[in-house]
């Protein structure tokens, strides 16, 4: 069962959307509501955005460029940070008074949004807090920080709001799909907003107001908890670490029955990026399945079953180990090593070098929905739902960070550009959980799932039943229409 959420707001209407067994409230955004998010700001005198990393650039801009002259937007960095060159180029700079030392920029701003990489995260939050006015508010983009703080006993501090708005969807994204919807209204990146202490009654709204300034066409709640969790947890699955996995896995797969270079990334990694997430994205998971027929539906499905369950065994140590922390501190350890042991390329490989050449060619409409690829990348994908259903997420949450980031947001940057320019655009937090988990995924296909197809071994088709009638199908058909109102372009 799926927890059960609500809230109130005195300035954004709220909408009420039914959901398998139960109803969720969310919000819709659009560019017809930044006067209101003006208005929520009003008694904001600055609004500090601190860090420049993977949601800082865009999130500083978007805001930027929401709230005109009504309330100031001021980068806050280190001292001799390299991003400095970045932040000015990008019109944030000390002349014009809108780029500051990071500490000085917490110390005056209203409302900070923390956008450091989680491991600064915790190495910092301290001096943050002791530098934060009482009464201000304290904005976050992931959870990860609750979960440190609970793993070593602390707390954040009782004077001030602490909220979140997580958008779902790497910083590129956010910043691409808002300049786009300048011309098309509902063009942006969806978020998910958590209120963790309301110390003067106007968390809500600013977190909403916050949301819908990114772009957000739609915003649902969560919890801080429930967003880290399942975001991290995420990240390792389907929506980097699975995906790359999966297509590595079977790119081999392809090429020891023969198949050439070429054709075996087209039809694993172009097949997924292009019309397999294509067809989830404007018709839902079921449809790629209904889309095949004959002997192209058959071996879905026995894909599909030999695949799901080794899928959801990984998955499910994952969820685990997020929820105790042990992910956590697995990021805080590797962020230690950094400096012996830098994170490595990921893109060196024989099946990614190949897709350079293969993505210089392509023909877009001549790419297959390959069966086999397409019942190993649903059958994992439905096994993260399951795990997150299992687990009590809100169904929305549960589409957001199992679909709709996956086929909206993420998917784009590798059929763009490839694999690392979809994972090394992300956080430093997933840039290590997909390096961490995308080899157990390979792994796990290989002995399990593709010997299970090729010995003949019997199958469990129940599976197929689960997965035609599973309620999520009605739920993404809902949901769905929270999609951006454009598909994302990169060209």
């Amino acid at each position: 069962m799926a927890m059960s959420l609500d809230f109130d707001s005195q300035v954004f209407t709220k909408d009420v959307i039914a959901v398998a067994d139960g109803q969720e409230s969310v919000v819709k955004g659009g560019r017809h509501l930044f006067d209101q998010v003006k208005q929520v700001f009003a008694d904001v005198n600055q609004i500090g955005v601190i860090g420049w990393g993977s949601q800082g650039p865009a999130q500083a801009q978007n805001l930027r460029d929401t709230l005109g002259d009504s309330t100031p937007v001021k980068i806050g960095l280190r001292p001799g940070s390299s991003s400095v060159a970045e932040a000015e180029a990008a019109g944030f700079t000390k002349e014009n008074g809108t780029l500051g030392d990071m500490m000085e920029v917490v110390a005056e701003s209203d409302i900070v949004l923390l956008l450091i990489s989680d491991a600064a995260q915790t190495q910092l939050y301290g001096e943050i807090f002791a530098a934060m006015k009482p009464g201000s508010t304290l904005g976050l983009s992931h959870g990860f920080l609750l979960g440190h703080l609970d793993s070593v006993n602390d707390t954040f501090p009782n004077n001030i709001n602490v909220i979140a708005v997580c958008p779902k969807g790497m910083g590129p994204s956010v910043r691409r799909l808002y300049v786009q919807g300048e011309e098309i209204n509902g063009a942006g990146i969806n978020s998910s907003f958590a209120v963790h202490q309301d110390v003067d009654g106007k968390a809500t709204d600013y977190a909403l107001a916050w949301a819908i300034a990114l772009g957000s066409p739609y915003c649902f709640q969560t919890t801080l908890e429930s967003e880290y969790k399942s975001d991290i947890f995420g990240e390792r699955g389907i929506l980097l670490g699975a995906a790359h996995g999966i297509v590595e896995a079977l790119y081999y797969r392809y090429r020891a029955d023969g198949m050439s270079q070429e054709d075996a990334f087209v039809q694993t990694a172009e097949s997924v990026t292009g019309p397999i997430s294509r067809t989830i994205s404007h018709e839902g998971i079921l449809a790629v399945y209904e889309s095949l027929q004959g002997d192209d539906r058959a071996a879905f499905e026995k894909t599909y079953v030999a695949s799901y369950m080794p899928a959801k065994e990984i998955l499910q140590e994952i969820y685990d180990d997020v929820a105790c922390g042990n992910e956590i501190r697995s990021v805080v350890s590797a962020s230690n090593r950094y400096d012996e042991f830098p994170m490595g390329q990921i893109d060196g490989t024989e099946m990614w070098v190949v897709g350079e050449e293969v993505r210089k060619q392509r023909v877009e409409d001549e790419i297959p929905l390959n069966p086999v690829t397409a019942g190993v990348y649903c059958a994992t994908m439905m096994a993260q739902i399951d795990v997150l259903l299992r687990a009590g997420h809100p169904y929305s949450e549960i589409v957001n960070e199992s679909v709709i980031e996956c086929v909206d947001s993420l998917n784009p940057y590798m059929h763009y550009n490839g694999i690392s320019y979809m994972i090394d655009n992300c956080s430093n937090t997933a840039r290590l959980g997909a390096r961490k988990w995308a080899a157990r995924f390979d792994y796990i296909l290989k002995q399990q799932a593709f010997t299970a197809m090729d010995s003949n071994e019997p199958l469990n088709f129940k599976l197929m039943d689960d997965f035609r009638n599973h309620p999520i199908h009605n739920v993404l058909s809902v949901v769905g229409e929270m999609r951006p109102s454009v598909d994302i372009s990169l060209g």
